[in-house]
């Protein structure tokens, strides 16, 4: 155990750790720009500097490893100058342009120069050519305001596994961009908006539709209902000064209500749905394999919830396509049903309903435009707006949001579980499956303590179960002993390791869940900005709070879903419901 001195505080530390790592270890904050935790750290953006006895010159923290006996100093007159010229750098070849930026008040860079104080731009120069990129459905790029800290290059490569975003060229004509100068739509990138999520500046961004949904709710020949998904009840408050975690379900329905929406709805409430289909369709597979013996089965099954994981299945595993569950993700199952099932219950023609989405996602706006998701006749979601951007409608209102009154959502689509509300979580779909699939075929109460598997949860990239099935009603007893063989992967780079562990042989698994983005939904590329792990924890025990506090917890026993079947789908996998509620993929040039 190294020990070092900070500021004159010393500090044991594990071998191996950086001196960024160690002062935090004693809340000593040393401000930086490409540093992102537990991948390589690169030392590009230089304003972590810091002072090592011994050494001539400035240190990058991010990037230096702690030794026996180290004395650091990070707060000398020296380092502050250091740091201020390298920010006056970086500002002279970034485009601001702050009064219009979608990054004002916002911005990594704004901030450090407010706190060092710095009012001029002291270097005026050359900036680098701008090039602005908008040709996708959910991301907008523009280089002119890119400083290449690279922090989108590591999350793209390391965290995701994708690569669609490099360093082109070299010295000051240095630029990131996909492959070529391509824009783009015409590489390989899932949209997953990680890189949106982690840029300090505005150089990467969702694509703002804010008054896309305002133009909608002021034409008042629609009818303009509104879905939530789960991880946005606890992290909405973000935008608004609260802690992470902080659930605002009831404040955020208010709001939605009073911005002028004319229904309210919970995307929780297909999660079920989604829950009801999954788990048949497993079950389903299953039985063709055991029973019939049909060696054409796809096992193990994937989950599809994740559009982001979708386009990265579609791009650079194509073979495991019929092994992906053939559910919509839940956001495209309520546009379905809420444009054919909700509208004949309310006597609307469906196109005079506009279906909006509030995402913590930005593939989601990918997914909402794919020529496949028209199932009610019509594109089924019109707009999808990310957790960001309704925390700017919200502002745009003039609402009040720590004033507002909690209320609940309109029914029946607004009606939903606890297990609905782990969706946002990684391992939670898992969860929420297996509760369901558990009960269905023993007839008996899911056996774990407070519902919950603890072995999918928390923020392990790859992580495995097992239930021995026992003692199974007699429609299922070609299940009988059993051993089902369930794992979660989150972030793209542990799903690929999934899948190579199942192509070796390595592993052998019934059910896979996968979630794009790290920490699931919870962590999404359209959430608020900064997410650490810090951050996706506070999440997730938030998100496990909400579900412990619901009166019902099983997607099986929502009256709502029962109801929807009773009146409309008939069953699970059933005619109606594989016209609506099912689709199939297909294999991507991967450039």
């Amino acid at each position: 155990m190294p020990k070092l001195t900070i500021n004159n505080i010393e500090v044991d530390v594990a071998p191996g750790t950086t001196i960024l790592e160690a002062a935090k270890q004693v809340d000593i904050k040393i401000p930086t720009l490409c540093y992102l935790e537990g991948c390589k750290p690169i030392g590009a953006c230089r304003v972590c500097l810091v002072d090592v006895k011994g050494f001539k010159d400035p240190l990058t923290a991010c990037s230096t490893p702690v030794t026996e006996g180290m004395r650091v100093e990070t707060n000398n007159r020296t380092i502050r100058k250091a740091r201020r010229a390298v920010i006056e750098l970086l500002l002279s070849e970034h485009e601001g342009n702050c009064q219009t930026c979608d990054r004002n008040n916002d911005c990594e860079l704004q901030a450090l120069a407010s706190d060092f104080g710095i009012t001029e731009i002291r270097y005026p120069g050359e900036k680098a050519k701008q090039v602005f990129d908008a040709s996708t459905p959910a991301l907008v790029r523009d280089s002119a305001k890119c400083i290449n800290c690279r922090r989108c290059v590591t999350v793209c490569n390391q965290i995701q596994g994708v690569g669609s975003l490099f360093p082109q060229g070299r010295g000051y004509d240095t630029f990131i961009g996909p492959a070529f100068c391509n824009p783009l739509k015409d590489v390989t990138c899932v949209q997953c908006g990680q890189c949106a999520a982690i840029c300090p500046v505005g150089a990467i961004s969702e694509r703002d539709q804010v008054e896309e949904v305002w133009n909608y709710i002021d034409d008042p020949t629609k009818f303009v209902v509104v879905q939530t998904a789960p991880a946005i009840r606890a992290a909405l408050g973000e935008c608004f000064g609260y802690p992470p975690g902080t659930l605002v379900t009831g404040k955020m329905t208010t709001a939605l209500r009073n911005i002028g929406f004319d229904a309210v709805f919970d995307t929780n409430f297909t999660a079920d749905l989604t829950i009801m289909e999954e788990g048949t369709e497993l079950l389903t597979r299953l039985k063709k394999a055991l029973v019939d013996q049909d060696k054409n089965v796809a096992l193990p099954m994937f989950t599809s919830c994740s559009p982001g994981w979708i386009n990265y299945a579609e791009s650079f595993f194509p073979e495991m396509l019929p092994n992906l569950s053939t559910c919509k993700s839940p956001q495209q199952m309520f546009g379905a049903v809420a444009k054919t099932y909700y509208a004949e219950k309310i006597g609307k023609d469906a196109k005079d309903i506009i279906v909006i989405s509030v995402m913590p996602c930005t593939a989601k706006k990918f997914e909402a435009q794919r020529p496949e998701m028209n199932a009610s006749g019509i594109t089924d979601v019109d707009v999808v707006l990310t957790t960001r951007e309704l925390g700017k409608m919200i502002k745009q209102a003039g609402l009040d949001f720590d004033a507002l009154p909690d209320s609940e959502m309109d029914a029946p689509l607004g009606i939903s579980t606890g297990a609905a509300d782990i969706f946002a979580n990684t391992g939670g779909v898992m969860e929420a499956a297996l509760r369901t699939v558990y009960e269905l075929i023993t007839g008996r109460d899911f056996p774990f303590p407070q519902l919950h598997v603890t072995p999918v949860a928390g923020l392990k990239g790859l992580k495995e179960a097992s239930i021995k099935l026992e003692g199974l009603l007699p429609e299922w007893s070609f299940l009988e002993g059993v051993e089902l063989k369930v794992a979660v992967a989150h972030g793209l780079s542990n799903a690929k390791k999934a899948i190579e562990r199942i192509k070796s042989g390595e592993a052998q698994y019934h059910f896979v869940e996968v979630m794009c983005c790290p920490g699931g939904c919870i962590g999404g590329g359209g959430q608020p900005r900064f997410t650490d792990d810090q951050v996706r924890e506070a999440r997730i025990a938030a998100i496990y709070r909400e579900d412990e506090r619901r009166q019902l917890r099983k997607s099986h026993k929502n009256p709502a879903v029962q109801e929807l079947y009773k009146e409309f789908l008939k069953a699970p996998l059933g005619k109606m419901s594989h016209k609506l509620l099912h689709t199939h993929y297909k294999a991507k040039e991967k450039i």
